[in-house]
């Protein structure tokens, strides 16, 4: 045994804690970044009644701040490297609150997109600052664990919005609500410009911490200029987890309070337990994910077997969402939602860790923030292609109920289409000429699934139109 190697065992024996309290600053921003992006999900009934959006407007705001954020990921990864973590942060922090409360004096889709679009900027910088700082305060065999607990906060901010923010909005006004939550969290800004400073800069980090926390080979203090990290196959690997995984995660976090609303008939005080217990899930899936690779690391496995392995793992089990749009009942459709994103922030746990993993620590800012711009580029068009589809409403697919020509006694067909069918009915004159479904013919007689486009018999006609209409007609669902 080395000389070295001594020094770091003798370390781990007696190491101190400080860094840790580093995690803790991390977790409590995470929650504030994820309470304030995650409100206008919560909100996202009571503001289109309120200010009347169309989902065409409410995908318009939500496109606007994943512009920003792509945006706004490139330049705060650099700003990091340049001025560090404690300087970036706080910039940050300042420009996404202020954006945040902002949100309570707009009166107009423009004038929330703008806001949205400030707070995407500001809150792009929360990840590659976090990041950033565990790399300054973590050796490699624990950063996918410092990671994961701070990236834990996404889901703790996603639980709290849902259990506080209905009772400010039903209290106060949503207004207000904005306003509230954008002081209140002021006072996290106050704690980290106290308590952050470099480990070799920090009083309060004992000899033998430091010790612990610089026992990786010291990296290159020279920066990467944006060439040079474009052009590593290490790069595309890390851009091409995030353009897969971080479309899904926004579409959860922007669109999962409406479809829980809308498919299963809950008003903005009842979707909040439903949400907190998927959240949750994420949650531990979270911290899981960083514990597992950590725990292979320190039982011998190399730091590739150990990432990949989990993150297989993790793809794995996302698999059963599938069948989740088929649940009728609220808490099984829960389940395998939460399921899904446990798996997905463990998954984001290990994938968050490669940049510290592959670059230097002068480059970790930029080349985390590169390859995150990718991802939110292609939730830019991820909001659209969600409205198109209808995604944005009940369910993912379309069960249309075609009454056929058949035999006595044989129940109507009925099969699964995909959501762009529904666009053929653009409006509720257009909904008219449509056959009313006999409920106690269709095998989703429960009345329940309210999706039904119900089709003049075959042998009649096979275009919308009113003469071939068997039966009087109605236009009980909404239309876009």
């Amino acid at each position: 045994m080395t000389e070295a190697d001594a020094s770091i065992q003798g370390a781990a024996a007696r190491v101190g804690s400080y860094r840790w309290v580093i995690v803790g600053l991390l977790f409590a921003a995470t929650v504030i970044n994820y309470i304030d992006r995650q409100m206008i999900g919560v909100l996202k009934p009571t503001l289109m009644e309120d200010l009347q959006w169309s989902e065409v407007d409410y995908a318009n705001i939500v496109f606007w701040f994943q512009t920003a954020y792509a945006i706004g990921y490139i330049g705060f990864g650099r700003i990091v490297d340049v001025i560090g973590a404690r300087l970036g942060y706080a910039i940050a922090f300042v420009i996404w609150t202020l954006a945040h409360i902002a949100h309570g004096g707009v009166h107009s889709v423009t004038q929330f997109a703008m806001a949205r679009f400030g707070l995407g900027i500001g809150e792009a910088g929360n990840f590659p600052s976090g990041i950033k700082a565990v790399t300054e305060w973590f050796p490699s065999r624990e950063r996918a664990f410092a990671i994961g607990l701070f990236n834990a906060g996404a889901n703790i901010g996603a639980v709290v919005t849902p259990l506080v923010v209905p009772f400010l909005v039903v209290a106060y006004g949503w207004r207000e609500a904005f306003v509230m939550t954008g002081i209140a969290t002021s006072v996290w800004l106050v704690a980290w410009l106290a308590l952050y400073r470099r480990p070799t800069e920090h009083k309060r980090i004992s000899a033998s911490e430091l010790a612990w926390i610089q026992q990786d080979p010291v990296d290159p203090v020279t920066p990467l200029p944006w060439g040079s990290i474009a052009a590593r196959r290490e790069t595309w690997a890390y851009a091409l987890g995030k353009f897969c995984i971080d479309p899904i995660w926004w579409f959860f976090l922007f669109w999962l309070p409406g479809y829980l609303g809308d498919r299963y008939h809950l008003d903005i005080l009842q979707f909040g337990p439903p949400l907190v217990a998927v959240y949750l899930l994420s949650d531990i899936g979270s911290v899981a994910g960083g514990w597992a690779s950590s725990r292979m690391i320190k039982a011998g496995k190399t730091v590739n077997y150990a990432r990949k392995t989990t993150m297989l793992i993790c793809a794995i089990a996302v698999t059963p969402i599938f069948f989740a749009q088929y649940y009728a009942d609220l808490w099984v459709a829960v389940g395998v939602i939460g399921l899904a994103t446990a798996a997905h922030q463990a998954f984001s746990a290990n994938l968050y860790t490669l940049p510290s993993d592959l670059f230097p620590r002068s480059a970790v800012g930029s080349g985390n923030a590169d390859c995150a711009s990718v991802g939110c580029c292609d939730n830019c068009s991820d909001a659209f292609s969600l409205v198109g589809l209808r995604l944005s409403l009940r369910r993912s697919v379309l069960r249309v109920c075609i009454p056929r020509h058949r035999v006595r006694g044989q129940r109507p067909a009925c099969r699964i289409v995909p959501r762009l069918v529904r666009t053929a009915a653009a409006s509720c004159e257009a909904q008219r000429r449509r056959t009313e479904c006999a409920r106690d013919e269709c095998p989703y007689a429960d009345g329940s699934l309210l999706d039904h486009v119900c089709e003049p018999p075959a042998e009649t006609a096979t275009t919308l139109s009113l003469e071939s209409s068997a039966r009087p007609v109605t236009c009980d669902w909404p239309v876009s």
